[in-house]
């Protein structure tokens, strides 16, 4: 890995409550008398980022704080990403106006709230001790990889934004951060192309 780059990058530990911070924001923005539109758009915008995260700590944070502590909480960590992803399995199969939409959603942000939680507490503080020289190498590293997951999903990314902006509202914060990286990584003539395929998206 590049020695500058991980000079340059924020550590994995920060990049991981950056995350949780952003996921945070927008379950704040859920609200059960919000339009379908509103709620589709950023229960999509928090799926890929939940995704997205998950993957990145299995690939890449998880394994290196295992090679020099392996605690109690990485034990059952795996598993809840695996409960995270079938809550977001039972939202994609529900419409925003189905009765258990609400219900599915709420139960995946107290998973999501309890799994951050533990991490925050226990986890992260862990890897600042014990990873402290490798801190930043392995944000360059999720850095780079967080581009290369987000890339395939771009217009999915750029519609859950798109659907989740009510008039004058805030941009999704789940959403914003994978975006915000991605687009900031490709040529601005590429740029515009990548809100407009958004804005479609939003329009069906």
């Amino acid at each position: 890995m590049n020695t500058f780059l991980s000079k340059l990058s924020p550590s994995i530990t920060d990049m991981i409550r950056m995350d949780h911070a952003h996921v945070m924001t927008a379950f704040h923005q859920y609200e059960a008398g919000s339009s379908p539109r509103v709620k589709k758009g950023l229960v999509d915008s928090v799926s890929v980022a939940l995704e997205i995260h998950a993957q990145l700590e299995e690939e890449i944070f998880y394994p290196a704080l295992r090679a020099v502590e392996d605690t109690d909480f990485m034990k059952k960590s795996v598993p809840e990403h695996d409960e995270m992803r079938r809550l977001i399995g039972q939202l994609r199969k529900l419409e925003p106006g189905d009765a258990k939409y609400d219900e599915t959603f709420y139960e995946l942000m107290n998973h999501v709230i309890h799994h951050v939680a533990d991490e925050e507490t226990l986890l992260l503080p862990a890897a600042e001790r014990v990873l402290a020289d490798q801190l930043g190498e392995l944000g360059a590293r999720m850095t780079k990889r967080r581009l290369q997951l987000a890339a395939p999903r771009t217009g999915e990314i750029a519609g859950g934004m798109a659907r989740a902006m009510g008039p004058g509202a805030l941009v999704a914060g789940a959403g914003a951060l994978l975006a915000c990286g991605y687009l900031l990584a490709r040529p601005r003539g590429d740029r515009a192309a990548w809100v407009r395929r958004g804005q479609k998206t939003a329009q069906r």
